[in-house]
This record gives structure tokens, sequence and C-alpha cells, in this order.
């Protein structure tokens, strides 16, 4: 479909308008911009919310990624998407508005991290390995639940992209600066 066309859902009584989906640029580190603390969405989940997770939820997939936060392609807004399926062809997309973390479990679990906004860099982080959070999804309706595994850590990087915070600031001082240092010669060499 081309870009600002519209199509519809249902052609029945109550048609959903579904606006075309677009491909947003990921911020990369060390762009200041990922360092920006996310503001919350007052009021209602509305259209233009919606419009920018399926942005996201296309842009993430393109990447492809498994979790993308509004600030990193450029919106300093709490929300957040993610697909944890395992089955590439039976997506399970998730949408997260204000969501907080109301309880971590003291136990923790390392798992290897990466991100769409520090390409190509890889390494351990230690989260806590369950959590209970709240937010609001999609439709604007509140919800409570747990995450543990792969859920846990997902969800959990990409809060702390609300906070400004990067998976690689978790890391050592000596592994973050080789992590940067890295980030910014494939900056250069994809100039030239």
């Amino acid at each position: 479909m081309a870009p600002g066309r519209a199509r519809f859902l249902d052609a029945g009584p109550g048609a959903q308008y579904l606006k075309a989906m677009a491909l947003r640029t990921i911020i990369t580190a060390p762009d200041l911009r990922l360092k920006q603390i996310s503001m919350p969405v007052d009021g209602p989940v509305t259209d233009a919310h919606r419009a920018l997770m399926d942005d996201m939820l296309e842009t993430m997939y393109a990447a492809p990624g498994i979790g993308l936060a509004a600030i990193q392609v450029g919106e300093p807004v709490r929300i957040i998407v993610m697909d944890i399926a395992k089955d590439e062809n039976a997506k399970e997309p998730r949408f997260f508005v204000n969501p907080e973390i109301l309880w971590a479990s003291e136990e923790t679990a390392p798992y290897e991290e990466g991100c769409l906004s520090v390409p190509e860099i890889y390494d351990q982080v230690e989260r806590p390995a369950r959590v209970k959070l709240r937010y609001r999804n999609y439709h604007g309706e509140t919800v409570e639940e747990e995450a543990e595994g792969l859920y846990a850590v997902c969800i959990q990087h990409e809060m702390d992209h609300l906070e400004g915070v990067l998976f690689i600031d978790h890391l050592s001082r000596l592994k973050r600066e080789n992590a940067i240092r890295k980030l910014k010669k494939a900056r250069k060499e994809a100039a030239l």
C-alpha cells in the first residue's frame, strides 16, 4: 500500500479506519536524545498515540527487533512496543503506555542484551528475574501483570529508555567506552 493511503478493515457497519503505517528512523548512540527522560502520556490514549505505536511496531519489525521505546524514534513520550513471540509467523504485538514497575524480585538473572539504538553491540546485563508492572494498552485499558524470563528482561530494557538509560550504561566503564568507540567507528565508516 502506498504511503498516505488508507484502508478499511471489516467493511460492514462500524468499519475501522486505519492509516498506512510508516517506518521511522531509529536514533543510535551516542545521540543525546537517547539520554532524555520521556514524558508521561496525559489523558486518554488517542488515535495519534495509536498511530505512533503502529509506526513504532512496523519500524521494530523492519529493524528487526523485539522491543522499541518511543524515544528511539525521536518521540519523548512513555510508550513502548514489543513482540517477543518465538514464531516469526505468529506475531504477538504488545503496547505499553506509561508503564511502571510496581514490584521487582530480589532474585536476578543475567541475559545477553542488544539494542536497536546500539547496533552490533551485545553484552550480559543482570536484572530482576521477575517484575510486576502496570500500564495502559493500545485501547487505553489499565493492565497489571507479572513478567518473567525474556518478557521481564525486555520490558525493563525498554523502560530504561524512558529514563534515558541504555543497556550499555549497566556495563563496566571500560565495556561501555569500548561500545561507544565501536559505534563511532561504524558511523564514520558508514559516512565514507
